[in-house]
């Protein structure tokens, strides 16, 4: 016998059965009514779904718009190597400059008793501890095991004083370069990169004259070698020009693997000092097409740090703090950008 079901109780039988499985199928629903109440009609557009739809029918008009990457952001930071060392003058001097972040190097896990101390430190002058520089890499046999536990030492530290990335560097092996170096090395970046992201630090690869990766080819070899998921790239736009490359053609290249970058600027000296025909200056007085750089990362929408680094004072009259603040007013006044 048919019970006489009001519309009200077709609702409310509605309702429940929405209610009693989070696969509840509209068309299902409407079948079972119907099961109950020979009088009730299911609707033209779910009377023709199959029976065994898992979801009800739903406007998916909206992810035909695409979703854009959001515009690049840059964060600026200075790089203590300026100060050779006395990296507490290097913390206050970049923080009264109004820099918010700064890379330091390993020498720092001897200076400061713990990793804590250092962290309380940099928090005292609202500072982000963006990379500690790790050293170089060796592809020589029998020192592998010696590196990893390096380079871990310095990961670990990093995480506890609350930075963000670890910078790895190669060295040249004391004989001729083979084909196998560049495999080796990525091999080896690739073991620390892995170790370290088990910390939460990621692992930027330098390049850097002098190295396996001085050259575009170079880097581009130690990076293709690398496993992209753990070794990222951080690019130094003076040692890339002044190794043959233009660094705005490899923010292009890496604009998926970039880490962060040492922003920097090179002339050419005559005559050479020490071997080299080049020295490091401050930024907007060498050859570093600096803007171009900076139009590039606005294109890949890069966010991220970008550290100015300057290795040493090139003018023995300025102190390393007018040096930088020489920097922060080309980024100011020539770029546009608010440090």
């Amino acid at each position: 016998m048919s019970l006489p079901v009001s519309r009200r109780g077709f609702m409310a039988a509605l309702s429940a059965f929405a209610a009693s499985t989070a696969l509840s199928r509209r068309s299902a629903a409407a079948r079972w009514i119907t099961s109950i109440d020979p009088g009730f009609k299911i609707p033209a557009r779910e009377a023709a779904l199959p029976a065994n739809l898992l979801y009800p029918p739903m406007d998916l008009s909206y992810f035909d718009k695409p979703i854009h990457a959001a515009p690049a952001e840059f964060h600026l930071g200075y790089a203590a190597i300026t100060w050779g060392g006395n990296d507490l003058q290097a913390m206050d001097d970049i923080a009264a400059l109004g820099f918010p972040g700064i890379q330091l190097r390993s020498n720092v896990i001897g200076e400061f008793k713990t990793a804590g101390e250092l962290k309380d430190l940099l928090e005292r002058r609202r500072l982000d501890f963006v990379a500690l520089s790790s050293g170089g890499v060796r592809v020589e046999p029998g020192v592998e095991t010696e590196d990893l536990a390096k380079h871990m030492v310095n990961a670990k530290f990093v995480r506890d004083a609350g930075g963000l990335y670890l910078q790895v560097t190669d060295q040249l092996p004391r004989r001729p370069v083979t084909s196998d170096d560049y495999t080796r090395l990525g091999r080896l970046l690739s073991e620390i990169g892995k170790r370290a992201a088990d910390l939460g630090v990621t692992v930027g690869y330098h390049n850097h004259m002098g190295t396996l990766g001085e050259k575009p080819e170079d880097v581009d070899r130690i990076l293709d070698s690398a496993d992209h998921r753990y070794v990222k790239l951080e690019l130094d736009v003076a040692h890339y020009v002044q190794g043959g490359g233009d660094p705005a053609k490899a923010i292009d290249r890496y604009r998926d693997r970039l880490l962060f970058l040492h922003i920097k600027d090179v002339e050419t000296i005559n005559p050479p000092i020490n071997g080299k025909n080049y020295r490091f200056v401050e930024l907007g007085r060498g050859h570093v097409d600096l803007p171009a750089v900076f139009a590039a990362l606005r294109r890949v929408n890069f966010r991220g740090w970008t550290v100015i680094e300057l290795d040493a004072v090139p003018d023995p009259v300025r102190t390393p703090k007018e040096s930088a603040m020489i920097s922060k007013l080309y980024i100011e006044q020539k770029l546009g950008l608010t440090v």
